[in-house]
């Protein structure tokens, strides 16, 4: 890559830098099919970026219109490309295509156009007559400049200004200009920056360990030069900005308190007073939770079980089709994608059918906030038309826990509406570092995030091998993962989460996760009754990798037993609604006991109403709903949970001197709601 067209290039040497600016270098491809031209202006380009200040360490290189999409899949520092679109319509068209093409493969590059300024003014804007393939030409390109022109001076300057935004970190900066202008603070909070900490006889020691800057960037709203998060106008608004360009949304918004949340305030915002909603039954807590806040009508959706693995996975798309049809009335779909597990749904057609008929659609990527930025995981929610994106950005990218953004493309988005409920969910005291880590997993992500996620794929294809090369584990394929009822939707898998068949091992997956951590140090994931499920992250390391592949090693040669482990408790059929979920959560309730010898439990609970939600961990999907009936599948479930050997967690459950209950509805009859309305299970899900 550094010798192009016969023209070898040095690396510009950079100014005044400090030690890690000095390792920063930028490639820029100018793209010709014109070599004199393209050898000339990368001459002078190079020679500029050596007389001027290159804090990026910008180097241009010529690139043959035929080599540019190999470059950007190798040259992990390309940073930007310069496409010559010629002196006529043809070239301005073979440049936007091109363009089209790098953008699919590196969603982050700036792209310049250089053409005849006169072809190029004259092409029309999108919905202008004539507009054809050029419609696209003025916002396709980051700038255009006019190919006669040889102010290489400015073009220097201009693209190194590009970079130099993407670069940017507005709220990082300002906060870390902040807390070493070492201000004394005389406001919230407490520890006023560590100082109540610091000399501490019984706590300095947590100060210690915590270190410095964690308290010092522990900061509060009177602190006005950092912006408010919940009015934002300047350094947080910017930060957002970028975030919505890095990621391809229209709006973007941070929040410090999850994804959790951020599901919350996107349903609030489409139903908030009420209405119909069809969802996932394993989607996030959250949504359930909402549904109740909100006083919403479900239409549940059944998730696919993998027998083999105990793995739910994606709905169907029939199914979720169908529901489409059945509730006309409904306003929003939530989809989960990718699962858990890393699986993804085909997401455009089922969002142009929701589309079709007038449903909003909200994407739970909290797995996936990292999608955008590599092609073998294109497309993403936004890029397949989702009104609503949900994004843990602290699960796989760079932000600390709890740090998410919400992404808006939404053609009818009611921006002050938004901020209301927002803010209606929100602290009022924000976690400043949390939002600089936003800034940062940003920034690294628009700077580096190919090249970073290039290097876990192939750290992924190091373990698969080496998993399977043991000869007792087995690291499981998209097609493994598939359970035959989603054969024919074009599911695909995340593969930076790796699921390991641990079945010929003869341990469970939760035995495995012990020795793996009381005996290597390992923490894993997850776990089924015969999987562990590791994530490969932009925080995953070659010394890492090497020594999970040696502990896996060390325990598929040291495994003599062949038992059966088990298999996967299907979950009991879901039930109807006797009443709203709002209206049992609320309602006057009683508790009953689950257990009670069994059989007296069973009665007492079957036909009556859940006033709570019951979700066993694994696999985290709800077995009961408030204002779902009680069956007696469902008690006995319950029941064999809680007397299995393996420990399961089971949320909403009271205990009572160590006895189980659940909370019941006491007062709303079957079949009927608190107003005397009906709900709605959706028959696709049954």
């Amino acid at each position: 890559m550094d010798e192009m067209m016969g023209l070898e290039l040095k690396m510009p040497a950079p100014g005044n830098l400090n030690d890690d600016a000095q390792k920063l270098e930028c490639y820029v491809a100018l793209v010709s099919a014109d070599s004199k031209l393209a050898g000339d202006w990368v001459r002078a380009l190079n020679d500029t970026a050596a007389r001027h200040d290159n804090p990026f360490g910008l180097a241009f290189k010529a690139v043959a219109p035929t080599d540019i999409e190999g470059l950007a899949r190798e040259a992990d520092c390309l940073q930007a490309v310069i496409v010559d679109g010629g002196s006529d319509t043809d070239g301005l068209e073979a440049a936007d295509v091109l363009a089209g093409r790098i953008h699919a493969l590196r969603s982050q590059l700036n792209i310049f156009l250089v053409a005849h300024g006169a072809v190029a003014g004259a092409a029309p804007l999108a919905g202008e007559p004539g507009g054809g393939a050029l419609a696209s030409l003025h916002r396709r390109f980051d700038e255009l400049f006019d190919r006669r022109e040889g102010n290489f001076n400015h073009m220097f300057r201009l693209v190194q200004a590009f970079i130099a935004r993407r670069a940017s970190t507005p709220f990082a900066d300002t906060l870390k200009d902040y807390v070493f202008s070492a201000r004394d603070a005389w406001h919230t909070p407490g520890h006023s920056g560590g100082d109540s900490l610091r000399d501490s006889p019984w706590v300095g020691d947590f100060y210690r360990f915590m270190g410095e800057h964690v308290f010092n960037t522990d900061l509060s709203v009177s602190v006005q030069v950092l912006d408010s998060l919940l009015e934002p106008h300047s350094v947080i608004q910017e930060a957002q900005d970028l975030a919505a360009q890095a990621f391809g949304a229209r709006h973007t918004f941070f929040l410090t308190n999850g994804t959790s949340t951020a599901n919350k305030v996107v349903i609030q915002q489409i139903l908030g007073g009420g209405g119909k909603i069809i969802v996932d039954q394993a989607c996030h807590k959250s949504v359930h939770h909402a549904i109740v806040m909100n006083r919403c009508e479900p239409v549940y959706l059944k998730s696919v079980l993998h027998p083999e693995f105990g793995i739910y996975g994606p709905v169907k798309r029939a199914d979720i089709e169908v529901a489409l049809d059945e509730h006309s009335d409904a306003r929003l779909l939530v989809i989960t994608s990718c699962t858990y597990d890393g699986l993804r749904y085909d997401l455009k057609p089922i969002i142009d059918y929701a589309h079709q008929r007038g449903v909003k659609v909200l994407v739970d990527e909290a797995w996936f906030a990292h999608g955008f930025f590599h092609p073998e995981l294109r497309p993403t929610a936004l890029e397949c038309g989702a009104d609503y994106v949900t994004q843990s950005t602290h699960k796989m990218l760079s932000a600390f826990s709890q740090a998410s953004m919400i992404h808006v493309q939404d053609p009818d988005f009611d921006e002050f509406r938004f901020r209301e409920n927002l803010n209606m969910h929100a602290s009022t005291s924000p976690q400043y570092a949390m939002i600089a880590s936003l800034d940062v997993a940003r920034k690294q992500m628009a700077m580096e995030g190919y090249g970073r996620l290039k290097q876990c794929l192939q750290m992924v294809e190091t373990l698969r091998r080496a998993v399977n090369e043991t000869g007792v584990f087995r690291a499981l394929t998209r097609d493994d993962l598939i359970a035959k009822p989603l054969a024919g939707d074009n599911i695909r898998l995340d593969p930076t989460k790796v699921t390991i068949d641990i079945s010929r091992s003869g341990y469970s997956g939760n035995e495995m996760q012990i020795k793996l951590f009381d005996q290597y140090g390992i923490q894993v994931e997850k776990t089924t009754y015969n999987t562990i499920t590791v994530l490969v992250t932009l925080g995953s390391t070659e010394s890492k990798l090497l020594r999970l592949i040696h502990a896996l090693k060390q325990l598929a040669g040291n495994t003599h037993r062949r038992i059966h482990v088990g298999a996967p408790r299907r979950l009991p059929e879901f039930t109807r609604f006797t009443c709203l979920p709002a209206d049992a959560y609320f309602a006057e309730t009683e508790e009953l006991p689950l257990m009670d010898n069994g059989t007296k439990a069973t009665q007492k609970l079957i036909g009556r109403t859940s006033a709570d939600e019951i979700v066993p961990y694994p696999p985290g999907i709800p077995v009961l709903v408030p204002g779902q009936e009680i069956s007696a599948q469902i008690v006995q479930y319950l029941q064999q949970l809680l007397q299995g050997q393996n420990t399961t967690e089971i949320h909403g459950l009271i205990f009572r001197s160590d006895e189980p209950m659940l909370r019941v509805v006491k007062t709303v009859s079957a079949g009927a709601d608190t107003k005397g309305k009906k709900s709605t299970a959706n028959k696709a899900g049954k």
